[in-house]
């Protein structure tokens, strides 16, 4: 059996988000694996400023891909984000909100808990 996932705060994985459902196994949650190479780990709240660096860097996340069932993301979504496109939207001064309850603790891997800390959304 699989152990418990674990959050930032070494508390057990709370929910990101299953409207729409994220994580990069779509089961609303930011749980990760060794197949995870991007480490989908950050439950961020969605920001216009950061929809749109995300676009310009090449990650459209606001336009839908119906094809994919995806409806895009607008302000106040949630989503399951790499942990080193949350640090560079960090270094860029465009992060978004973090859910620290919801955030992975493999994240701390990438960002430290100092900077989730900054942007913690609960």
């Amino acid at each position: 059996m699989m152990e418990p996932s674990l959050n930032v705060l070494g508390l057990p994985l709370a929910p990101c988000s299953t409207d729409p459902v994220t994580g990069f196994f779509r089961n609303g949650c930011c749980d990760t694996g060794p197949e995870d190479h991007g480490v989908h780990t950050v439950c961020a709240v969605m920001t216009a400023e950061f929809l749109a660096m995300s676009k310009y860097l090449g990650n459209d996340l606001s336009t839908p891909q119906l094809q994919y069932g995806f409806a895009g993301l607008g302000p106040g979504d949630q989503w399951c984000l790499c942990a080193a496109r949350f640090l560079q939207a960090h270094d860029e001064g465009a992060a978004p909100k973090v859910r620290l309850s919801a955030t992975h603790r493999r994240t701390l891997e990438v960002v430290p808990l100092e900077i989730l800390r900054l942007y913690a959304a609960d």
